[in-house]
């Protein structure tokens, strides 16, 4: 299953295209899980938090989306991501880093946390996955047209269609719940997921680094 983070919450899309809505992510996967077993669960979201600089996942990926490298944002450090405002955030990340911290990057944090957490017990194979790394791939190009436009849009449900991931018009609360490119989204992480378990996907990078408090990072496509 591939899964993208939405306004209220995450979606998630199947590889044989079932649709799924959760207020979190263990109720998404649980939800997933029971109408069919999952083995891997690819999401779009950081995994694996560093501590100082940037995580080479990050760096790679923007070299991989070409034009789209504004899509992918810098990874806060974890402190910043514990800490209780958007300021004390900011200095934490520029001491540690040189670079400050997005609102949006900052807001992010609570559902970075959440998988964070929610990784440490899960039951599946869970990866990191970028969707503009996905498409990407998929393409063997960078893609032309931002997402947030209908060009965009069309462009990747195309290249979905082509790879056999035709998203159903119906998904129902999924498709009530979230936004049309976080079910695209979800749908080019499920093509990664699918890509994992069969053992074609490809990491940024190739041995994902670690980190002083043992959690590592690779973005996958």
């Amino acid at each position: 299953m591939g899964v993208d983070a939405c306004r209220k919450g995450w979606v998630g899309i199947t590889s044989d295209l079932r649709g799924y809505f959760g207020a979190n992510i263990g109720e998404l996967v649980t939800a997933a899980d029971r109408d069919g077993p999952l083995d891997v669960v690819a999401i779009d979201i950081p995994i694996g938090l560093p501590t100082t600089g940037a995580r080479q996942a990050d760096v790679l990926a923007r070299r991989a989306v070409g034009k789209r490298a504004s899509s992918v944002f810098t990874t806060p450090i974890r402190a910043a991501l514990l800490a209780a405002t958007h300021a004390e955030a900011t200095e934490l990340n520029v001491e540690a880093t040189g670079k400050g911290l997005s609102q949006q990057a900052y807001a992010l944090g609570k559902k970075i946390l959440e998988v964070d957490a929610w990784t440490g017990t899960a039951e599946w194979t869970v990866i990191e996955v970028h969707p503009e790394v996905c498409f990407a791939t998929m393409a063997g190009r960078s893609l032309r047209h931002p997402k947030s436009t209908w060009a965009g849009v069309e462009e990747r449900r195309r290249m979905l269609r082509d790879a056999g991931i035709e998203v159903p018009a119906e998904l129902g609360i999924a498709g009530e719940m979230a936004g049309v490119d976080d079910v695209l989204d979800a749908a080019a992480a499920s093509w990664t997921a699918r890509r994992y378990d069969e053992g074609r996907a490809v990491a940024h990078p190739a041995v994902p680094e670690r980190f002083d408090d043992g959690a590592s990072a690779a973005i996958w496509a």
